[in-house]
């Protein structure tokens, strides 16, 4: 029981700094170059991957052994992209906005796992991924007639997080998760340094240590949801996840002045109730494949 309390104490922790981690994001983004704002974020990110896999049983040489390098690579060229991606929507479109679209992601995971992992979604998940959709709909409708463009970054970004979760789901395979970390940050840092130096900007003094609490942010948030994920099932800190949200939500209204409008409210509850609906189920099915009883 005290494991178990534990892991919702490090689960909370990590996601109140993810939010916290987004709005530091959503600031240097609005001054500086995303591309730039993620190279530096992903350094941190690659030295703690590292610093991990270092302290793993067998050390860095057992770590790098990988059975399947190809996706592998394609994993850590695809999450600095959709950092990326995400950063720019949080000075786009805001983070409340950005946040509300990017709950649907396991939703699209749900929806690729039937192509990409040959998995069968029965009618119950079915109809939480159409109430989502729905919820989802709810959020972009156009305020004035004319669909806004600039959505298409959140969504993008769902996507690609989603896609990046599946290549993550199918090495899982193979390797073991600290190999899969330890390739997501030295993969994504090679990856991000061949593009970001042409968006070098010089930092304002203050906003170095805008940067350095980014880094500290990035790094602590997923030693934190790793621990989390030591102590309990995915089932349980998967709807905490949506407390994020909520603090982007509180964020962008109080701090960045955005605004809320009903059917953002509304589509985001759907979405919400859908995504924890689809994990419970998931986490149903693949207990029952496996010959457990329900939890």
């Amino acid at each position: 029981m005290k494991s178990r309390a534990n892991g919702y104490v490090f689960a909370l922790a990590a996601i109140v700094i993810f939010a916290i981690q987004d709005g530091i994001s959503k600031h240097l983004g609005t001054l500086y170059p995303p591309v730039f704002v993620s190279m530096i974020r992903y350094w941190a990110f690659a030295a703690f991957a590292v610093a991990l896999a270092a302290r793993a049983q067998g050390g860095l040489k057992a770590t790098i052994v990988t059975k399947k390098p190809a996706l592998q690579v394609l994993r850590g060229v695809l999450l600095p992209a959709q950092i990326v991606v995400v950063i720019t929507a949080f000075t786009v479109v805001g983070l409340a906005h950005s946040q509300a679209i990017l709950a649907a992601t396991p939703l699209f995971v749900a929806l690729l796992s039937m192509p990409l992992l040959g998995e069968r979604v029965g009618w119950r998940r079915w109809a939480a991924i159409s109430a989502g959709l729905v919820g989802v709909l709810l959020i972009l409708k156009p305020q004035r007639g004319t669909f806004d463009t600039s959505f298409l970054l959140p969504l993008s970004a769902a996507l690609m997080f989603a896609i990046y979760i599946i290549t993550t789901r199918l090495v899982s395979r193979a390797d073991s998760a600290m190999t899969s970390f330890f390739y997501t940050g030295m993969i994504g840092a090679v990856a991000i340094s061949l593009v970001g130096p042409f968006f070098w900007t010089a930092l304002a003094p203050t906003d170095w240590v805008w940067m350095l609490l980014l880094c500290i942010t990035g790094t602590s948030s997923h030693y934190f949801l790793i621990r989390a994920y030591d102590m309990l099932d995915a089932v349980a800190v998967q709807p905490l996840t949506y407390l994020q949200l909520v603090f982007a939500s509180i964020m962008g209204v109080t701090i960045f002045g955005e605004t809320l409008t009903t059917n953002m409210i509304l589509g985001s509850i759907l979405v919400v109730a859908a995504g924890i609906f689809t994990v419970w189920r998931e986490h149903v099915v693949a207990r029952r494949k496996a010959g457990l009883p329900p939890q």
